[in-house]
C-alpha cells in the first residue's frame, strides 16, 4: 500500500500549493479569480487526507507524519490563508504585505512536513520490494535445494534396487520428477521401509513449504505490477494534462497574437510613442507566453524522452529570463548584475526555467524596506559549475550543474 500512499501524498502536496498560489496571488492583486484555485485546494485536501488516514491505517509513524502536515498546514491556513482569502476583492490585501515574512516561514513549515513525509512513504516502498527481492532468493534456494534432493534420491533408487525395495523407491522418484517438473500440488505417499518414508514425509514437507513461498512471491509480485501500472498510467495521465492544457492556451493565444500583430502593421507610427510602445510590450509578451507553453510541454516529459542537449550561451539565457520578468523587475526597482557566465552542454529549456525560479524568487521575496540588488555569480569547482545569487550580499539560491 505504500506505492498507493505515496501519490496521495503528492496529491496533497499538489492541493496545499494550489492554494498558496491562490492565496498569494488574491493577496497580491484582489482578484477574486485567484479564490478559486484556492477552494479547490482545500476540497482536494480533504480527501486527500481521509484517503491517506485510510491507507495508513494502523502504521503509526506513517499516522504522526500525516498529523504534522495536518498541523502545519492548519497553522498557516489560520494565520496567513483564511485571513487573506476573507478579506473583500478589489484592491490588494494589506495584510498580504504585513505578514509576507511569517507567510513564507509557515509554509516553508508545510514544504519541509510533506517533504518528510513522502520521504519516509518511498523509503518503506524500498524496504517492501527489498522484501520481495529476499523472498525470490529463498525461493530460488529452496529450487536448489529440490534439484540436490532428486540427485540424493536417484543414488537411493540404485541401493535400493540392491535391497529389493525398487517399487516404492520407483514411486518416490516419479513423485519427486513430478514435482520438480512444476507440478508443486502433487503429493507424496510415504511407502516402503520406516527410513523411505520418513524421508517421503520429509520431502512432501518442503513441497508444502515450497507451495506456500511460491504463493506469497505470486501475490508479491501482483502488487508490483499493479504499482507499477498505476505508476505508468499516472504519467500517462500527467503527460496528457500537458498536452491538452498547452494546446488549449495555444489557440487563444495565437488570436491575441495575431490581432496584436495586426495592430502594430496598421497603427504602427499612427499613433504616439506611447501607443506603439504598448503595443510593442503586447506583441512581445504573446510571443514569450507562446514560447512558455511550448516549454511546458517540453518539461513534461522530461526522463521519458531524450533532452534536448546542446551548447548554451547562459549569458542569453539569463538575458531571456529578465526580458520575461521585466515587469516584476521594474515594479521592484530591482538592479541585477552578473559575472560572466560559462557556455555549457545543456537543456535549454531547464536552464532557462532555473534561471525564471532563482531570479523571481529573489524579485518576489524581497525586503520591504529596500530595492533588490541582485548580483549572480559561477565558479567551477573542478568537473563541476556551482552558480549562486545573492540579494545585498545574502545568498538566496544555489544551483549546481
Amino acid at each position: 500500500m505504500r506505492s498507493p500512499a505515496l501519490t496521495t501524498a503528492i496529491r496533497l502536496e499538489s492541493a496545499v500549493l494550489n492554494q498558496e498560489t491562490g492565496v498569494r496571488g488574491y493577496g497580491l492583486t484582489g482578484m477574486p479569480e485567484f479564490i478559486t484555485p484556492y477552494q479547490h485546494g482545500l476540497t482536494e485536501q480533504k480527501t486527500s487526507i481521509a484517503q491517506l488516514t485510510e491507507l495508513l491505517d494502523g502504521d503509526r509513524v506513517g499516522l504522526d507524519d500525516l498529523k504534522t502536515v495536518q498541523d502545519a498546514v492548519a497553522r498557516w491556513q489560520e494565520r496567513i490563508a483564511r485571513p487573506i482569502a476573507a478579506a473583500p476583492p478589489g484592491s490588494p490585501s494589506t495584510l498580504a504585505t504585513a505578514r509576507a515574512a511569517e507567510g513564507k516561514a509557515a509554509f516553508d513549515d508545510v514544504r519541509a512536513a510533506l517533504s518528510s513525509q513522502q520521504e519516509r512513504l518511498r523509503a518503506d516502498r524500498v524496504r517492501a520490494r527489498d522484501g520481495l527481492m529476499a523472498t525470490m532468493a529463498l525461493r530460488n534456494w529452496v529450487f536448489s535445494t529440490i534439484g540436490i534432493l532428486i540427485v540424493v534420491l536417484t543414488a537411493l533408487v540404485f541401493e535400493g534396487l540392491r535391497r529389493g525395495i525398487n517399487g516404492p523407491l520407483d514411486r518416490l522418484g516419479a513423485d519427486a520428477r513430478t514435482i520438480a517438473g512444476g507440478d508443486f500440488d502433487h503429493p507424496i505417499v510415504p511407502t516402503g521401509p520406516a527410513d523411505l518414508r520418513r524421508l517421503s514425509g520429509e520431502i512432501d514437507f518442503m513441497r508444502r513449504r515450497l507451495v506456500r513461498e511460491l504463493a506469497f512471491s505470486e501475490e508479491a509480485r501482483l502488487r508490483l505490477d499493479a504499482q507499477a501500472a498505476d505508476l505508468q498510467r499516472s504519467n500517462a495521465e500527467l503527460e496528457q494534462f500537458a498536452y491538452v492544457a498547452s494546446h488549449d492556451l495555444q489557440e487563444p493565444l495565437r488570436k491575441i497574437s495575431s490581432f496584436t500583430q495586426l495592430l502594430q502593421r496598421r497603427y504602427g507610427g499612427e499613433l504616439d510613442a506611447r501607443a506603439d510602445l504598448y503595443i510593442g510590450f503586447a506583441v512581445d509578451g504573446a510571443n514569450r507566453m507562446q514560447t512558455l507553453i511550448n516549454d511546458l510541454l517540453d518539461f513534461s516529459r522530461v526522463g521519458r524522452l531524450h533532452n534536448d542537449h546542446k551548447s548554451v550561451d547562459l549569458v542569453k539565457v539569463l538575458e531571456r529570463t529578465l526580458s520575461a520578468l521585466s515587469i516584476g523587475i521594474e515594479e521592484a526597482g530591482a538592479t541585477i548584475t552578473h559575472d560572466p557566465l560559462p557556455t555549457l552542454v545543456a537543456d535549454p529549456t531547464q536552464i532557462g526555467m532555473l534561471w525564471q525560479n532563482l531570479i523571481g524568487n529573489a524579485v518576489k521575496f524581497r525586503r520591504p524596506e529596500e530595492a533588490p540588488s541582485i548580483h549572480v555569480t559561477a565558479a567551477r569547482e573542478g568537473e563541476l559549475w556551482r552558480f549562486t545569487v545573492t540579494d545585498n550580499g545574502i545568498g538566496i539560491g544555489i544551483a549546481p550543474e
